[in-house]
């Protein structure tokens, strides 16, 4: 209540903090319109222009007084105050004698050849006792010719504060003054500023939440971990795959801390002035140190952080590596960053440099993985908040038919499915349908049902998914079916969907019966018309990424042996030489090419023991268009092989207490950390066929 009171006291206190802040240009647009104002004024001289044969017959007449060349451009006419009276009867007390020769010429007179204006007044003035004779002025237009010096360098002038301007501008803060371009473009979160993201946002990112916890409670309560001789940790890593919400966990930190919060981009620190990003560093742990304790979060660090001297196209002077060194230097130099913690993002964490990744600077490495099961439940829970669902929507079944999914493509999904059951115009809430629907839209792509397909070549696209289907349920560790259909969605004519199991380890045979199922739409179209086409590039891809890494990733290969080139820390893409043999890589050739043809003669064996199930499937393929895997089921039985069920996640501990996982690594021994696979889990597997 204490802190309530305070906090109206100041809102009171300052009544004019919303009021919008004087600009000066409005000043500098004033003095501009009175300065043109006074050139229009003193241009404009109030007379009347008059034509050649009224002012040669005023002469002959000797109605004027005097006349003034006026810098030989322009002649100025005056009157006698008997022609005044004349020519101006309405007018009075205007003549040159009545205000001692301060008033304006009567009449005004644009000359074009001098030498012509004078002898035509000499020749009008002939026989006049007392002539006219011309008196040459010079007038000079100081504010014209002050124009005239100013006006273009005040354009070059604007025109370089406006190019500045638009180059400097984006970061939002300091940053987007000219002057003030080596300034850290960081957006600034405390207390006064609201932030709707909490921990409750975030699912399925238990270990890392608990994690993340504990670092704002490193910030909120120093003394319950300083008080034993610990040190506070200075950067915190979050390292995972796209959309798996590593932005969002640190947006959920912003709105729980209740320190000052510092958000950027790692691309906002580089520009295209020399010094910038490492003055653009500088600044932001200054401002960072001033309100201490805080925590700076820089997304992507990748941009500035990756590894020095790798960059072919690198100069005398690579302002990225300034701006690295300058950010090692802050993070862990000789000057303190006390109560500063950093926390950065990134989904490259092998391109890194390695005195980035050293304790003392990110001492700790977060990893983000792709949901569990009970992960995606979770997260659909979140974003099903808003959502009008029907009753028969089930957060199980659809956690279980999204498997490899991350969160932002649950967040599609969600999204997708109130689009499409809002598109019909006459449902209430969205159904079960409609996320089946998102699903297949995400994964597979737009339904095309209008394409032009000839029978033949729909023919050749219903065995060949029916090859795809039928070989995956007569393999024993093939992942099993869930639907197949020859609509064409996107690029495809045929898509077929499984349902992999959620293994974190994966054995020879189960890689084996896989490339079978891939190469089973291939091996059909032999079996049934004796000859193969084009429709299977996507399924030869694939098979041939999955062969090449069980030769030179996994060790599965008996003439390779237990050897693997694989490199996780990602070193090997800049090595100019191949980490095998000339000899070796055609055993790796060979190993390949026997292994794909192994494959694919398992497939076509397969296939022939039950050339008439192939055929039904097929037939009724061809009459539904979609069938699924209870199809499968009334024409090749049930699978005699029993599915693992896969066990429940034990929920994490949030109570601040710190809770680690014990991975059991291949070997059967017991670690802290496992490494991840070279090649990370997928979707549920579609496989489009092209015509190529």
């Amino acid at each position: 209540m204490k802190e309530e009171q305070t906090d109206n006291r100041k809102k009171a206190v300052k009544p004019n903090e919303n009021k919008p802040k004087f600009n000066f240009y409005w000043i500098y647009g004033l003095l501009a319109v009175v300065f043109f104002g006074l050139q229009l004024l003193s241009w404009d001289t109030g007379s009347e222009s008059i034509n050649k044969g009224d002012l040669l017959r005023m002469l002959k007449d000797k109605e004027i007084e005097k006349i003034d060349l006026v810098n030989r451009e322009s002649a100025e006419i005056y009157l006698t105050p008997d022609a005044r009276k004349k020519y101006f009867p309405k007018e009075t007390g205007n003549s040159l004698t009545e205000n001692m020769g301060a008033a304006n010429p009567d009449y005004t007179f644009t000359i074009g050849s001098v030498e012509g204006f004078e002898q035509d007044i000499r020749t009008a003035q002939e026989g006049n006792d007392k002539p006219i004779y011309i008196n040459n002025v010079n007038r000079r237009n100081w504010g014209g010719e002050i124009l005239g010096w100013i006006l273009p360098i005040a354009l070059l002038i604007g025109v370089w504060f406006f190019i500045m301007r638009m180059m400097s501008r984006g970061g939002g803060g300091a940053g987007g003054q000219i002057f003030n371009i080596g300034k850290s473009k960081a957006q600034l979160f405390d207390k006064n500023t609201n932030v709707n993201v909490t921990f409750k946002d975030v699912a399925g990112l238990e270990e890392a939440k608990v994690e993340i916890m504990e670092i704002v409670d490193f910030l909120r309560q120093p003394d319950k971990y300083t008080k034993l001789g610990g040190k506070i940790p200075k950067g915190v890593l979050l390292v995972g795959p796209p959309g798996t919400g590593k932005t969002l966990l640190a947006k959920s930190v912003a709105g729980e801390a209740h320190v000052p919060f510092f958000s950027i981009s790692g691309s906002d620190f580089v520009e295209m002035f020399v010094g910038v990003g490492a003055s653009r560093v500088r600044d932001l742990f200054k401002q960072a140190k001033e309100k201490s304790p805080c925590i700076i979060f820089i997304d992507e660090v990748d941009a500035i952080g990756r590894a020095r001297g790798k960059n072919p196209a690198t100069g005398a002077n690579d302002e990225r590596e300034n701006t690295l060194n300058q950010l090692l230097t802050e993070m862990d130099g000789f000057g303190t960053n006390s109560g500063v913690i950093v926390l950065a993002a990134t989904n490259r964490a092998d391109i890194l440099d390695r005195a980035l990744m050293r304790a003392g600077r990110f001492d700790r490495q977060i990893y983000v993985e792709l949901p569990d099961l009970e992960g995606r439940k979770e997260i659909f829970e979140v974003h099903m908040r808003p959502l009008k669902l029907d009753p028969s929507v089930d957060k199980d079944f659809l956690a279980k038919q999204t498997p490899g999914f991350s969160g932002a493509d649950i967040a599609n999904v969600c999204n997708e499915a109130a689009l499409i059951a809002a598109r019909s115009g006459t449902k209430e809430s969205i159904g079960k349908q409609d996320f089946m629907d998102a699903i297949d839209r995400i994964i597979g792509g737009l339904e095309k049902k209008n394409k032009i397909i000839s029978p033949s070549e729909k023919k050749v696209v219903a065995f060949h998914e029916a090859g795809h289907a039928a070989v995956s349920w007569l393999s024993r560790y093939a992942h099993p079916l869930v639907k197949v259909t020859i609509i064409p969605r996107g690029k495809s004519l045929g898509a077929a969907w499984y349902l992999p199991e959620e293994r974190q380890i994966t054995t020879y045979e189960q890689m084996f019966d896989e490339m079978t199922a891939a190469l089973g739409g291939r091996a059909a179209e032999q079996v049934i018309f004796g000859k193969i086409s084009t429709g299977a590039l996507n399924d030869l891809e694939k098979v041939t990424k999955q062969a090449y890494a069980m030769v030179t990733y996994y060790g599965l290969s008996k003439k390779i042996g237990n050897v693997s080139f694989y490199d996780s820390t990602g070193q090997q893409e800049y090595a100019f030489n191949k980490p095998f043999s000339e000899k070796t890589s055609e055993i790796i050739d060979n190993e390949i090419s026997d292994l794909v043809e192994s494959a694919y003669k398992n497939a076509i064996k397969i296939l022939s023991e039950h050339k008439e199930g192939l055929t039904l499937l097929a037939e009724k393929l061809l009459e539904k268009e979609v069938i699924f895997g209870e199809d499968l089921e009334l024409i090749f039985g049930k699978r005699p092989w029993p599915v693992e069920e896969m066990p429940q996640r034990p929920k994490a501990k949030t109570t601040g207490e710190v809770t680690t996982e014990t991975a059991v690594a291949a070997d059967g021994t017991s670690t802290e950390k496992a490494e991840t696979e070279p090649i990370a889990k997928s979707k549920p597997a579609v496989e489009p066929k092209e015509e190529v």
